[in-house]
């Protein structure tokens, strides 16, 4: 459908994307450019663009894959407002503001404009800044899938279980800590490694805060604790063994980050009968699922509890206006591996 400009004799947007993939000081890493306006197909909408947060998978794709013609745009988080629909979107109207991760096959969010289908997309929450809520989507779909969809953990329960999380205070971990201790009874136990991150966590609701620098197995054992469930956000290769020998037997393993194969020995979990699950926020989209517009509706749940004062945001640095210098910069420090909970970038 034809889509009226926002701005008067407006035919391109800003962007930010990148023509060689690379290392982030690598020439065509990241730029500034200017594409022509989206238009939306039937189901989607068209955001303008109020601002967004920076994911590991924003690094893994830069540097990893190359553009298929001209620039790539990239960037998997952002809060905005609706300007137009598509002829079949039922959910949303213009003027509507709006939160959402978007998908992985379409172009990104790293743009002035961008186009994504309703059924992947929440209500942004009242509460909060553009700012703050583009900190969420990604993460609190993730983790709300592995919780709910592979952990199948009924909501309200689990009192006499333990979910472990590694890797509490990144972006996944933040959110994962909150959403188990608003929607279930689950014991967490979260691990961080430095003082700040384990206060971070404890802050978020953590019962416990253990560090998966030091021996995961003997600090469980002291807390009494085998985890029913444990969330391997980060170092699969590393913890994998001692996983398999901390958790209580028929307990469940969710993996999302990117575990070299050759380090994975899986008979590891069959004396236990210990299920793996893997998780990834971008299937549903990818394949079309009949379930898609589950994500519409868990990120509307996650507004609502913001807006209740049950979850908060986990905005923690903000980098600057969305430009190819502070977006270099944001990429820079998610590669440290230091972040703390979620780094935001707000407005062209």
């Amino acid at each position: 459908m034809p889509v009226p400009d926002l701005v008067e004799g407006r035919q391109e947007m800003k962007a930010v994307g990148y023509s060689h993939h690379g290392p982030i000081d690598a020439d065509g890493s990241l730029e500034d450019i200017e594409l022509d306006d989206p238009v939306p197909g039937p189901l989607d909408l068209l955001v303008q663009v109020r601002a967004i947060s920076v994911n590991p998978v924003d690094v893994k794709i830069r540097s990893r894959v190359s553009p298929e013609a001209g620039y790539k745009v990239i960037g998997w988080d952002a809060s905005g407002v609706v300007r137009a629909v598509g002829r079949d979107v039922t959910r949303f109207r213009a003027g509507d503001d709006v939160f959402y991760a978007g998908a992985l096959d379409r172009p990104g969010t790293n743009s002035e404009l961008h186009i994504v289908d309703e059924r992947i997309v929440g209500r942004k929450p009242a509460s909060l800044s553009h700012r703050d809520a583009a900190a969420l989507p990604l993460t609190s779909i993730t983790a709300w899938e592995l919780l709910f969809d592979r952990f199948e953990v009924p909501e309200g329960s689990g009192e006499h279980d333990t979910l472990l999380v590694i890797g509490g205070a990144g972006g996944v971990g933040s959110m994962l800590i909150q959403l188990a201790r608003t929607f279930t009874r689950l014991n967490v136990v979260a691990t961080a490694s430095r003082p700040e991150t384990v206060e971070w966590c404890r802050r978020l609701g953590a019962q416990h805060v253990i560090s998966h620098r030091e021996d995961m197995r003997a600090e469980l054992q002291a807390l009494n604790i085998a985890p029913r469930y444990v969330a391997g956000l980060t170092g699969t290769d590393a913890h994998f063994p001692v996983v398999a020998d901390i958790i209580a037997p028929q307990g469940k393993f969710g993996v999302i980050d990117d575990p070299d194969p050759s380090c994975i020995d899986i008979r590891l979990l069959k004396r236990k009968a210990i299920s793996l699950h893997w998780e990834f926020m971008f299937t549903r989209s990818l394949f079309q699922t009949a379930d898609m517009d589950a994500q519409h509706q868990l990120l509307c749940r996650v507004a609502d509890a913001i807006d209740d004062g049950s979850l908060v945001t986990t905005a923690n640095r903000t980098m600057g206006r969305i430009t190819a210098a502070h977006l270099k910069a944001a990429h820079a420090y998610q590669e440290t591996g230091a972040a703390i909970g979620k780094t935001v970038l707000e407005g062209f």
